[in-house]
Order: C-alpha cells, then sequence, then structure tokens
C-alpha cells in the first residue's frame, strides 16, 4: 500500500479523541475475543450440550434486543461519552467476578448465564451510544472511514484474541482469559477519560419517552433504504449468525481440534474480517456499497453452505476466511449508508433499531440453531442458516435499483 493510500485508509486517525478511542479499544477488544472463545469452552466442557450453548448465547444477548430502544433514547439525550464510561467499567468488574470465580473452581453453568446476561444489559446501552459517538469524534467527513477501522480493530483483535485464548485454555484452563479481558478494560477506560470531548448541544424535547422511542422506529419504517438494509441484516443475524454458538461443536465432535482448533477457527474468521474491514478503509466514497453488501449477503450464505459440508480442519479454516469477510462487507457497510442517511438528532435511536437487528435477533437465533442442532446436528443446522441468507440476498438484491436512487436522494439532501 503506498503511502497516500495509507494515509488515506486512515484518514480519521487525525482526531485526537479517535485516536485514543482506536488504540484504547484495540487493547480491550482483544480481551473480549478472548473471554468470548474461552467462555463457549468452558460452557462446552461442562455440559457437552449444544443446547446449553445456544442458551448462554442467548443470554448474553438477547437484552440488546430488549433495551436497545432505551438505550438509543439515552444516546441522544445523555452525553454519550459518560455512558460509555459507566458501561466500560462495568464490564470490567463482570470479568473480574467471571476470573474470580473460574479460578477457584467454583464457577457453574447458571453463574455463567447471570454474569452474560448482566454483560449483554450493559452491552445494550453501550453499544447504540458507542456507534453514535464515532461521528462526534471524526465529523461526518471521516465518519466511513471511522466506521471501517472501528471494524478493522474488531477483527485484528478477532485474530489475535481467539488465537491466544485457545493456547491459554489448552496450557492453564479459561480463568486465566476472563481475566486478562478484565484487566484489558483499562485501556479504553484510561483512553475515554484522557478525551477532550465537545459533544453537540442536546435539544430538550417535549415528547414522552415512549413517543420519542416511537419517531426512531418510524422513520427507519419509512425511510425504504434503511428498512431493507436493516431487514437483510435481521435475516443474516436470525439464521447466520449462530453458527459461532456451534463451533465449540464443530471444534471438538467434527474437526478434532479441540479448544486450539477453536481458537484456530474463529481467528480464521477473524481474519477474513479484517481483510474486509481493510478493503472498506480505503474507499473513499459511498457508492456501489449497496452492491457490495448484496454479493456479501449471498457470499455468506454459500459460504456456510460450504462450512456446513467440510469434515477436514483445515479446509473448514480456509472457509471461515470468506464467512469472516463477508459479515463484515454487510454489517460494516450498512452502518456507513445508514449513519450517512440518518439526520443527528435520530441517530442514536436509529442506531439502536441497527443494533435490535444485528446484535439482538442473534440471541433468538442462538436458541433457535442450539434447539434444532439437538435435533438435526450442528451441519444441518449451518447449511439452513446458510440456505435462508442466500434468499435474502437474492430478494435484496432485486430490490436494489430502487432502493440506490433513494439512498442517493437522501445523501444528497443532507450534503445540501
Amino acid at each position: 500500500m503506498t503511502a497516500s493510500r495509507l494515509q488515506a485508509a486512515t484518514r480519521a486517525l487525525r482526531h485526537r479523541n479517535y485516536r485514543l478511542f482506536f488504540f484504547g479499544q484495540l487493547v480491550s477488544l482483544c480481551g473480549t475475543w478472548m473471554q468470548s472463545v474461552a467462555q463457549s469452552w468452558l460452557v462446552y466442557r461442562l455440559t457437552g450440550s449444544a443446547v446449553l450453548l445456544g442458551f448462554i448465547g442467548f443470554g448474553s444477548q438477547i437484552p440488546v434486543f430488549l433495551l436497545s430502544p432505551l438505550a438509543g433514547l439515552l444516546a441522544d439525550r445523555v452525553s454519550r461519552h459518560r455512558i460509555l464510561l459507566v458501561a466500560q467499567s462495568a464490564s470490567m468488574l463482570l470479568a473480574l467476578v467471571l476470573a474470580a470465580l473460574t479460578l477457584a473452581h467454583r464457577i457453574e453453568v447458571w453463574q455463567i448465564f447471570v454474569l452474560a446476561t448482566a454483560l449483554g444489559i450493559v452491552n445494550a446501552f453501550a453499544i447504540p451510544s458507542q456507534s453514535a459517538f464515532v461521528v462526534d469524534m471524526v465529523g461526518r467527513e471521516d465518519l466511513m472511514n471511522a466506521i471501517a477501522l472501528n471494524s478493522s480493530i474488531v477483527n485484528g483483535a478477532r485474530v489475535l484474541g481467539p488465537a491466544i485464548a485457545g493456547v491459554l485454555v489448552a496450557a492453564v484452563g479459561e480463568g486465566w482469559c476472563f481475566l486478562l479481558n478484565g484487566l484489558s478494560y483499562l485501556a479504553v477506560i484510561v483512553a475515554l477519560l484522557l478525551m477532550s470531548v465537545s459533544e453537540p448541544a442536546r435539544q430538550p424535547s417535549r415528547a414522552s419517552p415512549l413517543e420519542t422511542i416511537v419517531e426512531g422506529f418510524r422513520y427507519v419504517a419509512a425511510t425504504r433504504p434503511v428498512r431493507d438494509l436493516l431487514l437483510l441484516i435481521g435475516v443474516t443475524s436470525l439464521f447466520g449468525m449462530p453458527y459461532v454458538v456451534l463451533m465449540p461443536i464443530f471444534a471438538d465432535r467434527i474437526l478434532h481440534g479441540g479448544p486450539s482448533g477453536l481458537g484456530i477457527l474463529m481467528g480464521s474468521s477473524g481474519l477474513g474480517a479484517l481483510i474486509a474491514a481493510l478493503c472498506l478503509a480505503v474507499r473513499r466514497e459511498l457508492r456501489g456499497l449497496s452492491l457490495w453488501i448484496a454479493c456479501a449477503a449471498g457470499g455468506f450464505g454459500v459460504s456456510l453452505l460450504g462450512f456446513s459440508l467440510s469434515h477436514t480442519f483445515w479446509m473448514s479454516v480456509l472457509l471461515m476466511i470468506p464467512i469472516g469477510l463477508s459479515v463484515i462487507i454487510q454489517m460494516a457497510g450498512s452502518n456507513t449508508l445508514i449513519q450517512a442517511m440518518v439526520p443527528d438528532a435520530l441517530r442514536g435511536r436509529v442506531m439502536s433499531v441497527y443494533m435490535m437487528m444485528f446484535m439482538g435477533m442473534a440471541p433468538i437465533g442462538a436458541l433457535l440453531s442450539g434447539s434444532i442442532a439437538h435435533t438435526l446436528g450442528a451441519p444441518a443446522t449451518v447449511a439452513l442458516g446458510g440456505v435462508v441468507c442466500l434468499a435474502g440476498s437474492v430478494v435484496f438484491a432485486v430490490r436494489l435499483p430502487a432502493m440506490r436512487e433513494h439512498t442517493r436522494q437522501i445523501i444528497i439532501a443532507h450534503r445540501g
């Protein structure tokens, strides 16, 4: 990559607040992915149950679906910076409690469920504020690049974190992964404290909280491009993303890789996602992004089908790369287009709907996939999800020409 292209790909880093956020998140997210992999393996080791894997996944993410509307309201009325400080501190405390119980050999499945659900509640309030806070740090002109860079650090950590977790779990157990995750939150907390924040003034609203929340849903329902993007995300999250919940079963029973194999598989997915994020980072304009999203959704479905049919470890590792790549092209690309269209006054509430579709549908899918896998097996469950995702991408592609024109008109109106 030439110096000019590298500069273009990292242009959001010229903003001091975003630089602090970027490097703080990079450390913290490595710990987050370590905990995610270690927690899945711990549940599987204690129970060997696909249903309970799905149940824990449901508990950790259903709060995002239930509480995101309220979180979006807060993000539009309260300091997003302050919300993030409280949320990161609470997440650190929960990780340290999980570490203490595990290292003391007193951990039980019900405790994992309670702590995972509590973390889900924290995330429900943190994620809409974090998504909306990006534009406060970089402005609209560097928003697309900042979203792509966010995806790059999430998925760079997704490569490194699971690989470290796989080694640590095999060598010394899951508790050390939880402890390191708890300590990693210090990086992002310090970064937030060092920021010089000047958030836009919030206009006082005379509407009731319910009316204010409904206003966000009305905007989504009435704005066809936003609605279509969110529906496709919902389909992908409900039927496709639960493959993550079933990964311990693939790693152990089908591919015979154990905890280190699980780390390699998840790291491979993260590598694909990192490649996708870097591709988005070098883009300078929104033109053509909707077509990328349609192709990515279809590619995700096809890749899941291929993965479900593989019984060779390294072939499965290779297939995880396009799976991770496709997901990030779709999710980060959709995030970019939606944020380019949404008015600033509605940003927190609309991003809360985005998170409901992205993360909030996943727990329902996790519970459903765990039950289906108990009956049909993990490969058939993942294959079914791939077929549905492929069908959803076809419907989206058919609607794409009309959606493109509407999107262009909305973005031009904002720029004017």
